[in-house]
């Protein structure tokens, strides 16, 4: 309600021409009632004058025309700087540890986090409140990021790699890092949030002028129609000797009713609107622009880890040698797997319960000791006494069970290689020098995204899998996923030569990532979301941030820019069409005295000229004001084409802009005649 009321507020301030110039069709509403109040006040002193009440009454909703346009806006920008005045409530003024080098054990000295500037070096140990945005330099720590993701679940951030950014008031909960400061002050992601969620601030995005310059001049064009219609009156009263010229007040009702006030009302709306609802996504927008590139992007590059698959190899399968049966397999390899707490150890022991029903056992009764996965052996597993139960890769467990004395079968060879070739990871299981076989660990494609690329595929945009693994890996990934192209293998100048390529053919691209080595694929590419967790040199080239570090993230950005636009062109089908209903409401009226025949196109039987034209200027208001939860909401999102999409426009916006006003400018006409307005 508080909400409300400050927005009605703003809706009078802003009936100052400095504002109401910007919005050139609205301009042209505030100058007609402006006009026809100023006819209004001097038909009060005049004696002859019939017609003072009508006067009056077009002149008010022409006013309320204007507001509850200013109206639409206003709520649209009030729910944007509620979000920012949340945003700046969670700016805080920390004590900051300076440090004199990049080092822990510098002097430190304790300074305002206002006071940083870019290439400070500062330490923030555990329950200190990070002061500004940077990168980790040394030392890692646990992150708790909520006041800004909104996740509870803290994350890690260390020196190198692709988890080194820091932000500027999220919380260290243990150990410690020296982190370098890489923004001025006014200049913190932070800041750049608050900034996009400022309405005021935000800039006309390309589509949106393109749609301003078609509203324009269909305004100039009836302008110029409506202007001549005053002379045409008068010659023809002249020339007949009977009738009376249509009147200045008639004429700004009608030049109100026909320009498309409707859209222009809800236009700014709609894109403040369209930038709130990616915020509520989680998801920092540089400008309105990416916002509407996102709309219009027609290939999508979607890294396989983390977006495709799961991120995490799953046990999908045992492969026992001869003499071995499968479930003797997945008891040994459970066994090796009981104190791993990787993914993949987790999935062996889920996949042999799964699959023979062999339940976990406790490692203590057991008497077992585990033996954990090093870089250098290259494998895991336990010990029972002296047996050794080890998996691992390939090369280690044959270098194992060799130096036990075991033999490795050329059966394995070819298992592994099997394996392999699917694009699969083959991890070797051995109890003591004796060779069991292996187990399968495969990419998981994720649950429902075949189906989401379909839906993508329907709305005419290619999605391109890219990865580093081999053609082979990522050629069968790509056919269970369903996506329509891949690049294996991929380095950064692949990246960047595949979306010049795309470019070049004029289509639009969209892209996420989170390392340096992905900046300059970023920068080049039209919508760059850069992951919350990456490096600086990321999120600096991106043109979005995700919050969330959630890469599938893409497919949901790319819809809410769809939605903006199908919002947008249902409303302007909406708008153009009612006008053309609006046209039979008041032309007949307008010059029935001055042309009786057009009594004829009275296809409404409205009561009177006069409530004709008050009707349909009092719907031309209301309809203001019911489209403004569509406008800021949008419109359902379907995941169709352009063809099927501009069908359903033409069926239900194109349609009901015609119906609907002939419904509401009749009963508006009924209520006035009953209760003698008119």
């Amino acid at each position: 309600m508080d909400q409300l009321k400050t927005a009605f507020v703003q809706s009078i301030l802003r009936l100052s021409p400095q504002v109401q110039w910007r919005n050139p069709v609205m301009f042209v509403v505030y100058l007609g009632s402006i006009l026809t109040t100023a006819l209004f006040f001097a038909g009060l002193f005049s004696e002859v004058n019939t017609q003072s009440g009508f006067v009056g009454l077009i002149s008010l909703w022409l006013w309320f025309t204007v507001i509850f346009a200013n109206f639409s806006e206003a709520i649209a920008e009030g729910k944007s700087k509620a979000q920012a005045a949340s945003l700046r409530s969670s700016k805080k003024n920390v004590p900051a540890k300076k440090l004199a080098s990049a080092s822990k054990s510098a002097k430190v000295s304790l300074v305002d986090s206002l006071s940083l500037r870019k290439d400070d070096i500062v330490l923030v140990e555990a329950g200190d409140t990070i002061p500004a945005d940077g990168e980790v330099l040394e030392g890692i720590a646990s992150v708790n990021e909520a006041a800004i993701t909104g996740e509870s679940a803290p994350v890690i951030r260390e020196s190198g790699g692709d988890f080194s950014a820091v932000t500027g008031g999220t919380q260290v909960l243990s150990d410690w890092i020296v982190v370098r400061v890489t923004v001025n002050p006014g200049e913190a992601f932070l800041d750049r949030m608050i900034a996009m969620v400022e309405g005021a601030t935000r800039q006309k995005t390309p589509n949106e002028i393109a749609l301003t310059i078609l509203l324009v001049s269909l305004t100039i064009v009836f302008l110029l129609a409506t202007v001549t219609l005053l002379p045409m009156s008068i010659f023809s009263v002249n020339a007949m000797g009977a009738g009376e010229p249509v009147s200045i007040v008639v004429l700004v009702a009608l030049l109100v009713c026909l320009i498309p006030t409707t859209i222009a009302g809800l236009l700014s709306a709609i894109g403040v609107a369209g930038m709130s609802r990616m915020l509520q996504a989680n998801v920092i927008a540089v400008s309105g622009k990416a916002v509407e590139a996102a709309g219009d992007v027609d290939v999508l590059l979607l890294d396989k880890t983390g977006t495709i698959t799961l991120g995490n190899r799953q046990a999908s399968a045992f492969f026992p040698i001869s003499g071995i049966t499968e479930e003797a397999l997945a008891d040994v390899a459970q066994l090796s797997s009981l104190a791993d707490e990787t993914p993949e150890g987790r999935s062996i022991v889920v996949l042999a319960k799964n699959k023979f029903a062999i339940r976990e056992r406790d490692m203590q009764s057991l008497g077992a000791v585990f033996v954990p996965f090093s870089a250098h052996t290259k494998m895991s597993g336990i010990n029972l006494g002296e047996r050794q139960i080890r998996k691992g890769a390939a090369s280690a467990i044959k270098q194992h069970v060799v130096s036990l004395g075991g033999a490795y079968p050329d059966e394995l060879i070819r298992i592994v290689d099997d394996i392999a070739k699917r694009g699969s990871t083959p991890l070797v299981v051995a109890d003591d020098a004796k060779v069991l076989g292996a187990v399968e660990l495969k990419d998981i494609v994720k649950g429902g995204i075949k189906e989401r690329f379909a839906e993508l595929r329907n709305m005419g945009i290619k999605t391109v899998m890219i990865t580093g693994d081999n053609r082979l890996t990522a050629a069968s990934i790509a056919a269970e996923a369903g996506v329509d192209d891949f690049l294996a293998e991929a380095t950064p100048e692949a990246k960047l030569q595949l979306i010049r390529d795309h470019q070049a053919e004029g289509k639009l691209v969209a892209m996420t990532g989170d390392g340096t080595n992905d900046a300059p694929a970023l920068a080049q590419a039209d919508v760059a979301v850069a992951m919350n967790t990456g490096t600086q040199a990321a999120k600096e080239a991106g043109n979005m941030v995700d919050l969330d570090s959630n890469p599938t993230k893409l497919i949901e950005i790319v819809e809410i820019g769809k939605q903006m636009l199908m919002t947008r062109g249902s409303l302007t089908t909406f708008s153009i069409a009612n006008d053309i209903a609006k046209y039979f409401a008041i032309i007949p009226a307008a010059f029935a005295s001055t042309y009786p025949a057009l009594a004829a196109l009275n296809v409404m039987h409205l009561g009177s000229p006069n409530s004709a034209i008050l009707s349909a200027v009092i719907f031309n208001a209301l309809i203001i004001v019911v489209l403004i939860p569509l406008a800021l909401n949008g419109v359902a999102y379907r995941a169709i084409g352009a063809a099927a999409l501009l069908r359903r426009n033409m069926l239900i916006y194109g349609l009901g802009g015609i119906i609907v006003p002939f419904i509401g400018i009749k009963a508006i006409d009924v209520l006035l005649v009953a209760i003698g307005i008119v």
